[in-house]
Order: structure tokens, then C-alpha cells, then sequence
């Protein structure tokens, strides 16, 4: 028996004995890693905004175990860059165990600011190595950014301080005490001019009595939960001009988050909205791109006004989170639009009001998962508080050589509460819609498409031809049944296309002139 107890406690020995023993032997590292890249570039970033997080992939491709002496920045304790290191961050890293065959993670991040360096002329290329190891051993990996200047709108108007303001709006004539984080603009603050970028934290409201210019070539940026308000009284006016460079859009006013990064050009909802509130006034944007709002442009009331409370020309508006346009009760011209892409509608006009699109695009080929509405919306109701509907006049909405499309079906509908007391006036003329009602869904009269008064010259679901939806190409080509398909009286209107190509001998429908796409497209 006491042999078998000697033998128990050996054999408890060795195994403990071998797994508290050292697995592994390191060797020093020869110089022989192997990177996924030799430079990592942090791509472009406002001054005093941290980039997006980067990685590194180092290989030992040897059959042995290394050790790592050192892993450090170049620039050590003075570089503005940060890693982190197998789980570890900092800045100088020693001893870092890298087994055979295997491989490890660096991640990189930044925060620079612009003001450190001298004459950056609005921006500056900032560098530093990832070095490994030393002496004749020594591997080094590049790290590149672009840092470019901006002008900030803060919510405490220098950043500095502890308290961040909250908005009180002018709404209805009443200063109403709100939640939104943000300010009103300064009297010196009411031109943006091309010369920086705005970078806007918080929304930015327009005093009431004043006008936000912007002008051509300006760039806006929002944060999270960022942008404009018009309060009652004031306006904003965007004075985009045509850029013949369509890929640098030099003289058009864009508006877009505050990501420069590649992955962010075309995330939906990365700021809040530009709202229009009522009461303001002749508010009008021409030559420019919104794109990565949550609510591209919501405009409220005024229905009934002497000029239309937007008007919106030659602009694109892209990659909402829920609407392109949102219209409450309102007056909207728009000519030359494209509206594309919306995690709801592209268009929404509800709650009645007046509405009149010309030589326009819109058009929803979401693929950001399901969406509940068509392309374009019409209502006249809005429901409150207490789930009661209000219902007022659809005033007016005309769809005059337009294209309405998308990758649902239908893409136009009409959303009517039936009230003898108010109106509900709407007419296509001359568009391509698609709308395939296989199984007599909709009836009623709003739903005659032979009714002259209310459709006209109505094409179908045809092919629009574009270019590439995905790419918010929206451009038609050869095949496109839109194309000689428009009025020329509507076309008289607006004698050029979104690209300043002329359309008065053979107007297409939509914002665009067809062209031929190469071949290879």
C-alpha cells in the first residue's frame, strides 16, 4: 500500500513541478519582423480631435520564440501619437514576447494640435516611427496624419470653460428653455467663408432678426449630435456656385460629420439636422452637398407664406439616418435635387402644407436594413401627445419631371386622412415612378392613375438607368426611360441641369441629362 501512495505522491510531483516550470525560451530578436504594412496611415483629422483607432499586425515568421527589447515611439514621451501594446498602453514598451509563428497587435491612435507646429497654412503632415528593437536590429514602421486647421463652435463659445450652454429658441414669439446642447451665434460669427473649415459642436442657432451667410467653397463639419437652427425671424442663405471639377466640388458648400476618416464618407446619422424652425424665412440653398445627417433638412410651418420657406436648388442630399427632407406644415421649392438614400423617406411631406419639385431625384435604395417608408411621402395629419390626429389642407404638391424610385415597391405614396373641411391637392406630371400595385392594394381616387388632374404623362416602372445607387450615382445613362421624356415647359424653368448641361432641345426627367457610360461600367 505504501508503495502505491509513494508512487501517487511522485507522480503529483512531476506533474506539478512541470506545469509551474518555464514553458518557453525566448531569443533575442534579430531584426527579422514582419509588419502588415510598412506605414500606417491615420488618414486626415481636425486639429485637437483624436483619430479613429488603427492597427498593426507584427509577425514572427522564425521557428523560434522571441523576445522584443524594446517596442517605443520615435519621438518617446514628445510624440503626440499612442499605442497600445499587448494589452498595455503607452508610449515605450520593453520585453514583449512575441512566440514562433505567431503574432501580435499594435493599435495607434492620435491628438494633435495645429497650433504647435509653425506656418501650417491650414494643415500639416505630422509623422513619427513605430521603432522596434535598436541598434543594428532596429525595424521602424512610419506613422503619417494629416492634421488640418478648422474654426470651432463650441457650446461654451471657447471650449474652455465648465459649462456647457443650453439652448432657449425662439419658437411661436416665446423663448422656450430647451435640452440641445448649444449657443447662438455671434454677430461676427454669421459669414462662413471658405477660408477654414467650420468644425460645429452642439447646434449652432441663428439669432432671430439675423441670416447665416455661407458662401461658396465653405465647408461644414458637425459632432455628434451637432448642427444648425434657424429660429423664427432669422434665415439662412447658402450660396454654393457650380464646380466644373465634379470629384473636388471646389465652389459647392458641403455639409457633413466631422470624420474625415475614408470608413466615415458615407455613414448615415453621424450629426443631427439642419431645422428650420417656423417662422424662419426665406431660407434658400444652392450648390450643396448634405450628406451623414440624421435629418438632412426639417423644416417647419409657414405653410401659407409669400415666398417658400426653403428653397432648395442644383443640391444633393445624402445618407440620412431617417429623412433627406422632413416637412411639417410647410413650403418647399426644389429644383435640381437629388435626395438619396434615407433610412425612412428620402422626401416627407407631411402634415399638409405646399410643396413643388421640379427636374428632381428622389430616390431610396437603403441597404442599411429594412425601411419603413416609400422614397416619397405625402400626409395631411399630425398625430399629438394624446394620439389624436390633426389634420390640415395639402395645399399644394407638384412633381413636374421628376423621378421617383427606389429598391422598394411603391416608392410614392399618399397618406390622406379624408376631412370634407380641408384639401388634399397633389399632381405628377411628366415622371417616372415606381409604384407596381400587382395585388390592388391602393384605391380610391387619390390612387387613379388615370385621372389626368392628378396624373399626367406618369411613366411607370421603367428602368431609371443610374449610374450606381450605391455609390450615389444617380446619373442616368442611354437606356434610361426618362430620357426626352420631360415637359419643356417645366424644363423652360430650369434650363440646365445639375451639371449645368443644357436640357431645353430634348429635356430628360430627373435632375440630370443622360449621358453614355463607358463600357466598362
Amino acid at each position: 500500500m505504501k508503495r502505491y501512495i509513494y508512487v501517487l505522491v511522485a507522480v503529483c510531483f512531476i506533474t506539478l513541478w512541470s506545469s509551474c516550470r518555464k514553458d518557453f525560451e525566448f531569443s533575442a530578436s534579430t531584426g527579422n519582423l514582419e509588419f502588415s504594412r510598412d506605414t500606417v496611415y491615420l488618414d486626415t483629422v481636425f486639429t485637437n480631435i483624436s483619430s479613429s483607432t488603427y492597427n498593426l499586425k507584427v509577425y514572427n515568421r522564425s521557428d523560434e520564440d522571441i523576445l522584443i527589447p524594446t517596442v517605443k515611439l520615435g519621438l518617446a514621451d514628445a510624440s503626440q501619437y499612442r499605442l497600445s501594446v499587448d494589452g498595455l498602453t503607452g508610449k515605450t514598451f520593453e520585453n514583449i514576447e512575441l512566440l514562433a509563428k505567431d503574432s501580435l497587435f499594435i493599435f495607434v491612435e492620435t491628438t494633435v494640435d495645429i497650433n504647435n507646429f509653425p506656418n501650417p497654412n491650414g494643415e500639416y503632415l505630422y509623422t513619427d516611427q513605430i521603432e522596434f528593437d535598436s541598434g543594428g536590429n532596429m525595424q521602424k514602421v512610419e506613422l503619417v496624419t494629416l492634421i488640418k486647421d478648422a474654426i470651432f463652435i463650441f457650446p461654451d463659445r471657447d471650449n474652455t470653460t465648465k459649462i456647457v450652454e443650453t439652448l432657449a429658441l425662439n419658437i411661436d414669439g416665446e423663448q422656450v428653455e430647451t435640452d440641445l446642447q448649444g449657443r447662438e451665434l455671434l454677430p461676427e460669427e454669421l459669414i462662413f467663408t471658405n477660408e477654414k473649415p467650420y468644425v460645429i459642436y452642439g447646434f449652432a442657432a441663428v439669432p432671430t432678426g439675423e441670416t447665416l451667410t455661407v458662401e461658396a467653397g465653405a465647408r461644414l463639419h458637425f459632432h455628434d449630435n451637432s448642427g444648425i437652427i434657424v429660429q423664427s425671424g432669422a434665415s439662412i442663405n447658402v450660396n454654393g456656385a457650380f464646380s466644373p471639377d465634379q470629384e473636388t466640388l471646389d465652389n459647392e458648400v458641403i455639409f457633413e460629420g466631422d470624420r474625415l476618416e475614408p470608413s466615415f464618407a458615407n455613414r448615415p446619422g453621424q450629426w443631427g439636422t439642419i431645422w428650420l424652425l417656423d417662422g424662419s424665412l426665406d431660407n434658400t440653398f444652392n450648390y450643396t452637398t448634405i450628406k451623414n445627417a440624421l435629418v438632412g433638412i426639417l423644416c417647419d410651418g409657414d405653410a401659407t407664406a409669400t415666398n417658400d420657406k426653403l428653397t432648395i436648388t442644383n443640391s444633393q442630399i445624402y445618407n440620412s439616418g431617417s429623412f433627406g427632407i422632413l416637412g411639417r406644415g410647410t413650403s418647399i421649392a426644389g429644383e435640381n435635387l437629388v435626395v438619396h438614400n434615407a433610412g425612412q423617406a428620402a422626401v416627407a411631406a407631411t402634415f399638409g402644407g405646399k410643396y413643388n419639385f421640379t427636374h428632381c431625384t428622389l430616390t431610396n435604395y437603403w441597404e442599411n436594413g429594412p425601411r419603413p417608408l416609400p422614397s416619397v411621402l405625402l400626409n395631411n395629419f399630425l398625430v399629438d401627445d394624446d394620439n389624436n390626429a390633426i389634420v390640415t389642407d395639402l395645399i399644394e404638391a407638384n412633381f413636374n419631371n421628376c423621378i421617383i424610385y427606389g429598391n422598394d415597391n411603391p416608392e410614392f405614396l399618399l397618406d390622406e386622412i379624408e376631412d370634407d373641411a380641408v384639401s388634399f391637392n397633389f399632381k405628377l406630371s411628366n415622371c417616372l415612378v415606381r409604384f407596381d400595385d400587382r395585388n390592388d392594394n391602393f384605391t380610391g381616387p387619390n390612387f387613379d392613375f388615370d385621372d389626368a388632374s392628378k396624373y399626367e404623362n406618369v411613366i411607370f416602372n421603367q428602368d431609371p438607368d443610374f449610374k450606381d445607387p450605391s455609390l450615389n450615382m444617380l446619373i442616368i445613362g442611354d437606356d434610361s426611360a426618362a430620357n426626352g421624356q420631360g415637359n419643356l415647359t417645366f424644363a423652360s424653368q430650369v434650363p440646365t441641369d445639375i451639371l449645368n448641361i443644357d436640357r431645353t432641345s430634348s429635356p430628360d426627367i430627373g435632375a440630370y441629362q443622360h449621358i453614355t457610360f463607358p463600357e466598362d461600367d
